[in-house]
């Protein structure tokens, strides 16, 4: 990847402004169609680009702003996942989801590829693409199907492989599994480990896999430290690991130094879970810390989390922070500026 040093990216989701989210819960009251509902996505969605382009931010995405919350968008088009009731309360709310015979071997296009190139068209950055992870995907359905529950894992990897290889044909620049429920069942790191390996096996592309402490209403769901990923994680066919720093501090950087790991790292450097606004020369600390362990080029700048529950004003000022921190670090290193 032809990338400056520190580059900056997103890790998916962006601010959904107020006006987006009443829009989505009048689509599921059936009080506007899904057609308008798919041209005021693409109005968001242009202006995610803009704003993170604006911000100096060097990997975008299209803020997964089509997503309800981080499992449905994914669940309804899977066959073999069942949901009894389409309609929701507010937009941001789960389906209850059952599964009660196995996913089928040969299933159709999630459609994520039309996501991508309508991406594509209007950006010329590199763009993440990201899709939640297969052990996530499972503990939002109820496993009726299968007796082990590795099982229903691995067949829910094995539908994102093939999607994953369509994303690639496309012309997908970089692909990213969200486990956002790992942190959640750290004994099962194993098991994450060989179903994200199913999901990347034969895809040519960079893989960044995030993990975090949940972000369900800009708060999180666990706590914990980062201990639990290895040695499990040493297997993972990936180029990056995306992880959250800026909220719990950076203790967790020693993990690289006690185990070595090959991955590229996506260090947190913005609090998500925090309306206060990061300064550049907060970004560039963190960043040096990061430098006591990794050699820059393994460096890659991210927020913590998804930006979905900022206000679009401060999630805008945040990135241009970010970038401009890294505009910092990047001159400590090099002696220019940017």
């Amino acid at each position: 990847m032809d990338w400056p040093l520190f580059p900056t990216s997103v890790v998916g989701s962006y601010s959904v402004p107020e006006w987006l989210e009443r829009l989505k819960t009048d689509y599921y009251q059936r009080r506007i169609s899904s057609a308008y509902l798919q041209q005021i996505h693409e109005v968001a969605i242009k202006a995610a680009l803009k704003d993170q382009e604006r911000a100096g931010v060097d990997i975008v995405s299209d803020g997964e702003l089509r997503r309800d919350n981080d499992v449905d968008y994914f669940l309804v088009r899977i066959p073999g996942v069942e949901i009894p009731h389409l309609a929701k309360t507010f937009y941001y709310d789960y389906y209850d989801a059952v599964v009660r015979h196995p996913i089928p071997g040969d299933s159709p296009s999630l459609g994520l590829v039309e996501d991508f190139l309508f991406t594509r068209e209007y950006t010329d950055r590199p763009i993440k693409f990201s899709f939640t992870g297969p052990l996530s995907l499972a503990k939002r359905v109820r496993n009726e199907a299968y007796v082990d529950e590795a099982d229903l894992v691995l067949a829910f990897a094995r539908v994102l492989n093939r999607e994953a290889r369509l994303l690639a044909a496309a012309g997908a620049d970089v692909l990213q599994i969200d486990e956002p429920f790992l942190a959640g069942y750290p004994h099962q790191a194993e098991l994450a480990v060989r179903a994200i390996n199913t999901v990347v096996e034969g895809v040519p592309a960079h893989w960044a896999v995030h993990i975090c402490y949940g972000n369900r209403y800009a708060r999180p769901i666990w706590e914990g430290h980062y201990d639990f990923l290895f040695p499990a994680f040493l297997e993972a066919r990936v180029d990056q690991l995306v992880l959250e720093f800026a909220r719990k501090g950076y203790d967790d950087l020693e993990l690289f130094r006690r185990w070595s790991p090959p991955f590229r790292l996506g260090l947190g450097v913005v609090d998500v879970k925090s309306r206060e606004l990061e300064t550049p020369e907060l970004i560039a600390s963190r960043v040096r810390r990061a430098l006591q362990v990794l050699p820059p080029e393994r460096i890659i700048l991210n927020p913590d989390c998804g930006l979905r529950h900022l206000p679009p004003d401060v999630a805008r000022s945040k990135l241009r922070a970010m970038s401009q921190g890294a505009a910092l670090a990047r001159q400590e290193i090099t002696g220019r500026a940017a």
